[in-house]
């Protein structure tokens, strides 16, 4: 073999460098990750109305054991997505939050985004849990945040400057998107059930002008549907089903467009959900329950505020706390309870009878002294689907029901395997630190989720991976209550399955 001089090497990397414009491979597309959510998606949606969805699986992985995390609501969900953490790192607890340097007599509603604007001004960090935006943005790569849901849960996924690029049907970062996506797309549409007219707005406005615009190597794409319809009028109502059509059709569509600009043999592709959905049979009174407890402090503010789940006890009393608790755990229709831990990293919470904060990894500085759930039932609803929760409206979410929990994850690409099942437990978590992975980025430590690499092409055989299940009960002496935790883990990670309310 002939040896090149060392001049001969760099006279061979200038020629290279100077004909890089006709060199095929500068030539090819960038990998592309597309992180598509669709807002309130079942895994067992897929198989009702979407072709498309069930033909991506089949030629790539399909997730059998993916979470939600817990609480198991939309901004929650978004944040987890965005900083690959738990609430217990990033700090959004809830669809709505209590921040009392903002408002000390209420909870604030996180879909408006105004809102989040005003925790920020506040001085106080909306998330505290590095950004996978942030992260691309240091080694280099970018992410674009494309929304048909909430100004609110947009925001979440990349919410400051340096997490990249923003184009939402109300806003966009930076502001000439939006201007842009008007001219070019046009009006955007009334929400609606389903509400296809407005997800396509936003479909189009990411395809014919943020994609060109920014460039973006990782975009997370986020249709309202089916959770706007299905709220409304319930999970396997025929507006619902048509819904899903419609969802199903934009990735069709989306797929097609890649593949007509050569970048689909490029692209990988990850459909989930920020939640699954139950059927609502009627929520607990809580404001009566708290009613004995309710006072003013000595500011003149609430004694007791609560929302989302959540109770604060804002003078501390632990006396009261019990009591609270006490309550709820007599009272038919509310299911897990939380409080915070005995010791730190127990299962058992300090209140009797009740789970640890860090069983459902929602013990961050903003919480609050109370945690629970609606009790749920797999119970069929009104259109045959499984599982029912003690909330109100028609349907919904938010539990620790598995039916709330278990939401979808199918992805196919270039670098997923093929054609495979995958039963090892996963969760939103996840996606940050394995689509850094794929970057040869390294995850930041407050990043809780794993890589997926048993979904990935060059890694392990799936049925190989260990996973562990276990569950841990708590009960109050005199037998009126119990609560069981079902988890799964991998390794080090843990997920919560769902909790099960015993009373006699």
């Amino acid at each position: 073999m002939r040896r090149l001089t060392s001049a001969a090497v760099l006279l061979l990397a200038a020629m290279l460098a100077g004909c890089g414009e006709s060199s095929p491979s500068s030539n090819a597309p960038r990998r592309l990750d597309l992180v598509i959510i669709l807002d309130g998606l079942r895994p067992d949606y897929i198989g009702q109305a979407m072709p498309t969805l069930t033909a991506l699986g089949r030629r790539g992985v399909v997730m059998r054991s993916h979470h939600a995390v817990y609480p198991t609501v939309t901004r929650v969900n978004a944040a987890s997505l965005s900083t690959g953490a738990y609430p217990q790192r990033h700090g959004l607890l809830g669809n709505a939050v209590y921040f009392p340097a903002v408002d000390d007599t209420a909870f604030l509603d996180t879909s408006d985004r105004g809102n989040l604007l005003r925790i920020e001004a506040a001085g106080e960090p909306l998330l505290t849990a590095t950004t996978l935006g942030e992260v691309l943005t240091g080694g280099g790569a970018r992410l674009l945040v494309a929304s048909a849901g909430s100004a609110g849960s947009s925001y979440l996924l990349s919410h400051t400057p340096e997490g990249g690029a923003i184009i939402h049907y109300d806003y966009a970062r930076p502001a000439s998107l939006h201007a842009q996506a008007l001219e070019v797309v046009g009006p955007v549409p009334e929400a609606d059930a389903p509400n296809w007219r407005r997800n396509r707005w936003v479909v189009d406005a990411f395809l014919d002008v943020a994609m060109g615009e920014v460039d973006p190597d990782v975009v997370m794409l986020w249709l309202s549907d089916p959770d706007t319809t299905a709220h409304r009028h319930g999970i396997g109502h025929q507006l619902t089903s048509e819904a899903l059509f419609y969802l199903d059709a934009e990735l069709d569509r989306i797929q097609a467009r890649l593949s007509a600009e050569g970048r689909l043999d490029t692209t990988n592709i990850w459909v989930t959900s920020d939640h699954g959905f139950s059927e609502h049979t009627g929520a607990v009174d809580l404001d009566a329950l708290l009613a004995p407890f309710q006072g003013v402090l000595d500011d003149g503010t609430p004694r007791i505020v609560s929302g989302a789940g959540a109770v604060y006890v804002r003078d501390g009393d632990d006396a009261t706390v019990r009591e609270i608790v006490d309550v709820l755990q007599r009272t038919e229709g509310v299911g897990a309870l939380f409080t915070a831990p005995v010791t730190p990293g127990d299962d058992a919470g300090a209140m009797p009878g009740t789970l640890s904060f860090d069983v459902a990894r929602w013990g961050h500085p903003r919480a609050a002294q109370v945690l629970y759930s609606a009790d749920w039932t797999n119970q069929p609803g009104a259109y045959g689907f499984p599982g029912t929760s003690a909330q109100g409206g028609v349907a919904g979410h938010g539990t620790t029901s598995p039916f709330d929990i278990h939401n979808p994850l199918v992805a196919a690409g270039p670098d997923l395997k093929s054609g495979v099942i995958v039963d090892v437990p996963s969760s939103n978590v996840d996606l940050a630190p394995t689509l850094l992975h794929l970057r040869g980025i390294e995850a930041p430590v407050s990043m809780d989720g794993r890589v997926l690499l048993e979904a990935l092409d060059a890694g392990p055989d799936p049925e190989m991976v260990a996973v562990d299940v276990t569950q841990v009960r708590m009960s109050r002496e005199d037998g009126a209550y119990a609560v069981t935790a079902a988890t799964s883990s991998v390794d080090d990670a843990t997920y919560l399955d769902f909790t099960v309310v015993e009373r006699p």
